[in-house]
């Protein structure tokens, strides 16, 4: 049922009810002035932070979900929607109060139960349904304790940030709208996010939660530590009944179904490596078989998880739309919602992660200097420079003076360099010149942001075999940024011929963009693709991690 608190505020409310009650005049009032007023005078006394207090105000203190004759079609419409929402778990606190209170309401006509007994259910289904909004427009992460945790990352020297855009939901004006004759059901099925593939995530909570009705999955035991295509083991029919459970086998009539490990099975494993992050070899050595053996149950909670993450990811659906998500190492780019392209990218170490933010691409740079941030001088540069002062020239890294115009180079060998190891300001420019040895690369993608992070080519471009790229600095390393000038080139007045030309040399050219294309940075550890398949990735940041130490219960 509700918590104490609640039914403590309930019990106080109560006696102002009867009070209000007993103090109406011998002249009955009809019900929704009575309760007008009952509600008014029991509310007085509450903080104006109050939920019940602002959702009356809004509603000029009229009632909501209790009316003469039997419950509001609002208060239907309520009781629908929590029944048909398959994501609330049948045993939870919230789902049973729905079923209670829909049942109770009803009864209190039926049963010729007083006014004090309505306007007391009022209350509870006004309660109720900021729980239910909550869960289903907000979520169950706690981000306070979240991003407390983030500072104390910071405090240990991991510089990292999340930043939140709150949900533009506003269930009381839902509300307002059924009492001037909107159906309250399609009002709050219509403010379900649709940005990020929400929807198709939510399908596939759906699939998972009936596969874990239907009883899961069994764990795969293998008799071998890998199992390569054509060998036999007695774990192949385990093997063949799991992946028939997640959809990546399907039979073949090529097979025989018997324990060897057949081209067709080596098919669908390959089938889940892909969809699970792994090297698509068709093996089934430790790492797949761990991947295999995750119980529904825990598949489950990640769904969840990365629903709720996307309620607090910026929500803007633009024409054109870069979206970067950290666990899958991809960029993608995106019209009207259809994929364009994507390409592989290198995010930053777990100890140098890169930031969850929204920002927009302005301008393009071909054949970039790189000016070496502060924290990459004083961890990296200078112990080099102390070991030996040409140490950067090697890399064309010079030094210059200050950070103006006029700034010239310096002779590193005349600068006092374990004065600055860790001071709090560092008074000199380090800048790689343009180049093929330049961190990067030859283009890079500017979208200004206080965390000084962008999208730039780079010359280590043998990481990108690597299935997990967490190697940066923060900043996001593309495989392929010739391939995204191209696409920019196929809506901006981008000479490509002539762009290859300056890309051959060194000189340093800077292309403004008429239009601005939003870019979102995001961590989805559960994800639909544009296929419509489900994937999942490692938490490579442990954010997962982190956010369900706090997970609310409903």
């Amino acid at each position: 049922m509700l918590p104490k608190m609640i039914m403590q505020w309930f019990a106080a409310v109560c006696t102002v009810l009867i009070l209000s009650v007993s103090a109406a005049p011998a002249v009955e009032k009809p019900f929704d002035e009575h309760a007008t007023e009952v509600i008014y005078n029991s509310l007085q006394t509450e903080s104006n932070r109050s939920f019940l207090k602002s959702f009356y105000k809004q509603l000029l203190f009229l009632p909501a979900w209790m009316h003469e004759k039997g419950p509001s079609l609002a208060a239907k419409g309520l009781f629908s929607a929590m029944k048909e929402d398959f994501t609330l778990d049948p045993g939870s606190r919230l789902y049973r109060d729905a079923r209670a209170f829909e049942v109770q309401a009803q009864s209190l006509y039926a049963n010729g139960s007083t006014f004090l007994q309505k306007m007391e259910m009022e209350f509870k289904i006004t309660m109720l349904y900021k729980a239910y909004t909550d869960y289903a427009y907000f979520g169950s992460i706690n981000w306070g304790a979240f991003q407390a945790r983030i500072v104390n990352l910071k405090v240990n020297g991991v510089s990292t940030e999340w930043v939140l855009h709150r949900p533009n939901v506003d269930p009381i004006s839902m509300v307002e709208k059924a009492l001037l004759g909107a159906d309250l059901k399609k009002e709050l099925q219509n403010a379900v996010p649709t940005a990020y593939h929400y929807r198709a995530l939510q399908r596939a909570l759906k699939h998972y939660m009936d596969i874990e009705a239907e009883g899961g999955w069994a764990p795969v035991r293998l008799h071998t530590r890998k199992l390569n295509p054509g060998k036999r083991d007695p774990g192949v029919y385990a093997l063949r009944e799991r992946l028939s459970v997640t959809g990546e086998y399907h039979g073949c009539s090529e097979s025989d179904e018997d324990d060897r490990y057949d081209s067709c099975l080596v098919e669908a494993v390959k089938l889940f490596q892909i969809r699970n992050g792994l090297k698509a070899d068709g093996v089934v050595g430790p790492a797949t078989l761990r991947k295999l053996n995750i119980p529904v149950s825990r598949r489950i909670t990640t769904i969840r998880l990365n629903l709720d993450r996307i309620k607090w990811l910026n929500p803007r659906q633009p024409h054109r739309h870069i979206i970067i998500n950290i666990p899958f190492f991809t960029l993608y780019f995106e019209e009207d919602g259809k994929l364009v392209t994507s390409i592989r990218v290198i995010t930053g170490k777990p100890n140098h992660p890169t930031p969850i933010f929204s920002d927009e691409v302005e301008m393009i740079v071909l054949n970039p200097y790189w000016n070496v941030p502060k924290s990459i001088i004083q961890k990296e540069m200078i112990p080099k420079l102390l070991r030996n002062p040409y140490a950067l020239k090697h890399e064309a890294i010079q030094i210059y003076s200050g950070w103006g115009k006029d700034a010239k180079t310096i002779d590193p060998a005349s600068v006092n360099w374990a004065q600055y190891r860790y001071s709090k300001h560092v008074p000199y420019r380090f800048a790689q010149q343009p180049g093929y040895k330049n961190a990067l690369g030859k283009i890079k993608f500017l979208f200004p942001n206080k965390f000084s992070v962008y999208m730039h080519d780079t010359p280590t471009k043998r990481l990108f075999l690597r299935n997990k790229r967490a190697f940066s600095h923060g900043c996001v390393r593309l495989q392929e940024p010739k391939k995204l000038l191209k696409t920019f080139a196929s809506f901006e007045p981008i000479d490509m011929e002539k762009a290859d030309t300056i890309l051959k040399g060194k000189k340093n050219v800077y292309l403004k963009l008429k239009e601005k294309v939003p870019v979102d940075i995001i961590y989805l550890t559960a994800w639909v693709d544009y296929d419509g398949h489900l994937q999942f990735r490692d938490d490579i940041y442990h954010y997962d991690e982190m956010q369900l130490q706090s997970y609310k219960r409903w």
